[in-house]
């Protein structure tokens, strides 16, 4: 008997399936990782969009006569 089919018997319906990252918490190792590229992406974005700003405030409104910076 091959390890594949010993461990199949010993699990039972569990074979197959995903573990969860902690017992009681229903959250599996693929969708964390999932969660942990969301957000490194959306960070990325945010530290994109406050450069922008930044730019923005600091040299582009006063080129364009939008406002003064003293």
């Amino acid at each position: 008997m091959g390890e594949s089919k010993r461990r199949k018997a010993a699990l039972g319906e569990d074979y197959g399936k995903e573990s969860n990252i902690l017992p009681w918490l229903p959250i599996t190792k693929s969708q964390a990782g999932q969660f942990m590229k969301l957000s490194n992406r959306v960070t990325w974005i945010g530290i994109g969009t406050l450069v922008a700003i930044w730019l923005t405030v600091l040299f582009i409104g006063p080129l364009l006569g939008w406002w003064q910076v003293n």
